[in-house]
């Protein structure tokens, strides 16, 4: 792929100043750069939100139709599933995942869109009874300008969980995606003005965190903040939309236990754990990284891991292989100084997976899977989002140890649990402090229908689903008095 320039796409069109910043984005397979990005800021980001809060404010917008709305999300679906191919290898070379992967992310992007479509005439208020003589009802209505932080390791994926129900509660957006992988939003936002969404009412503004990201969540005109990523940006984050009492919502990671008991199906477990860590070479906030297997069954239940992260193939992304780089090699090395501080601790670290043999894959930023044992559960490598293809392992004798364990972390994004036992797993789902808990199985094959967010640290709020859809609206309630 040639380099290219991307620039911010505000009302309607790409805005690349001749004098602007830039900054590289590299291929993480490579390390070579494949697109100069402008480094939004304060200005870029001003003009903007200035954008989204005319076409807000606009009749054309305020007064289209909910069924109208709707229909509009429908044809963007559509575009993106005519330009699957483009965005699965755009995504693919920008983030480094594997291509089946990377066409799967666009899959559910336009899913998200169609979802939300589908629900963009069904936001209904509710009549409440008072007394005789006053009639009480409740409307939903948009916030107005919506803010979208989006992550790199699923962008076009998690920007459109959070755009699609954004403009389906008709709101407007301006996304900041993050500067590692910026690519496949701007080309959305290029997609949905083909569609006919009109100017202003979808902006991006790629660029720094610290520039474009602050200037954006401090902004005036911005009414509703989504953000997904470190509980430290998050942090920031809410300090921001204090002032002005602006509602957020976050989603801030996990460290994800996955609990085996003695009765379980191992093999199906195994396969799951290496899944999990597997996509997006295990840079997703939910993926199973706290193995914690009973006593009885863990060597035969890790013997089977290992056989399969053995197996992994590292390779050129647009081949397809098992396992693809990680997004840059800061993070890299920050994985790498977790595994270097729990040897030293006195971890027994393994190693798994086939590294690429393409010379043109030296300089690329590819991991093996590592698998830790023998710590204390209290050390950083049991209980930091490490955000790579590390598995920590812990075992346990008694469910009330299992639960312990499994509780024992400031995250509660995901929990999966592994039993034929249905009351055993019925006291667990109970008894997990977790936003998500999965039984004999991981993950809801990247279904838009089902909240997803966090307990604890790992978040407030809701994505996806009904759920999600109603976090970009806020309630009025209007009495009539006639008697």
């Amino acid at each position: 792929m040639s380099v290219i320039q991307i620039g911010a796409f505000i009302h309607g069109r790409q805005v690349l100043p001749k004098s602007a910043p830039l900054f590289e984005s590299l291929n993480p397979a490579t390390a070579e750069p494949i697109a100069q990005v402008l480094r939004g800021g304060a200005a870029e980001v001003d003009e903007a939100v200035q954008s989204a809060a005319r076409a807000f404010a606009s009749k054309e917008w305020r007064r289209m139709a909910a069924a109208d709305r709707g229909r509009l999300l429908l044809k963007i679906s559509e575009k993106i599933r005519a330009h699957a191919d483009e965005l699965a290898r755009l995504e693919s070379t920008d983030v480094g995942k594997p291509l089946a992967q990377a066409a799967n992310d666009v899959r559910n992007a336009g899913r998200y869109f169609e979802y939300f479509g589908g629900l963009a005439d069904k936001i209904h208020g509710d009549v409440i009874p008072v007394r005789w003589g006053v009639t009480d009802y409740t409307q939903r209505e948009p916030y107005g300008v919506s803010a979208q932080i989006i992550p790199w390791n699923f962008p076009l994926a998690m920007g459109c969980r959070g755009i699609a129900p954004a403009l389906a509660a008709g709101n407007c957006v301006v996304a900041k995606p993050a500067e590692l992988a910026s690519l496949s939003i701007v080309r959305l936002a290029e997609l949905c003005k083909e569609a006919g969404l009109m100017d202003g009412v979808f902006n991006v503004v790629p660029g720094y965190g610290a520039e474009a990201g602050a200037a954006l969540t401090r902004h005036k005109l911005v009414s509703h903040i989504t953000f997904t990523g470190s509980v430290r940006t998050g942090t920031d984050v809410m300090q921001a939309a204090a002032v002005g009492a602006r509602p957020v919502v976050l989603e801030l990671g996990g460290k994800s236990p996955t609990v085996v008991f003695d009765d379980a199906d191992l093999d199906r477990a195994a396969d799951m754990i290496v899944q999990s860590l597997r996509v997006n070479a295990g840079q997703t906030c939910n993926a199973c990284t706290r193995l914690l297997a009973h006593d009885t069954i863990a060597d035969a239940l890790l013997a089977r891991v290992r056989e399969r992260f053995e197996r992994l193939r590292m390779a050129d992304p647009l081949t397809n292989p098992d396992l693809g780089p990680m997004i840059s090699d800061p993070q890299r090395q920050k994985l790498r100084g977790y595994l270097d501080q729990a040897g030293k601790d006195g971890a027994r670290i393994t190693m798994h997976g086939q590294g690429p043999d393409d010379s043109r894959l030296a300089r690329g930023y590819f991991q093996r899977v590592a698998v830790i044992e023998g710590l204390p559960h209290a050390h950083p490598a049991y209980q930091e989002e490490i955000f790579g293809p590390v598995l920590s392992v812990a075992r346990f004798r008694e469910l009330e140890e299992a639960v312990a364990l499994a509780n024992d972390s400031k995250y509660g994004l995901v929990a999966s649990v592994w039993t034929r036992d249905v009351a055993r797993s019925m006291e667990m789902i109970q008894r997990l402090e977790a936003g998500q808990v999965y039984v004999n199985g991981w993950g809801t094959g990247g279904s838009v229908e089902v909240p997803f967010g966090g307990y604890k640290q790992s978040g407030l709020g809701r994505e996806k689903g009904i759920d999600g859809l109603l976090h970009y609206t806020q309630i009025k309630s209007v009495s009539i008095y006639y008697g």
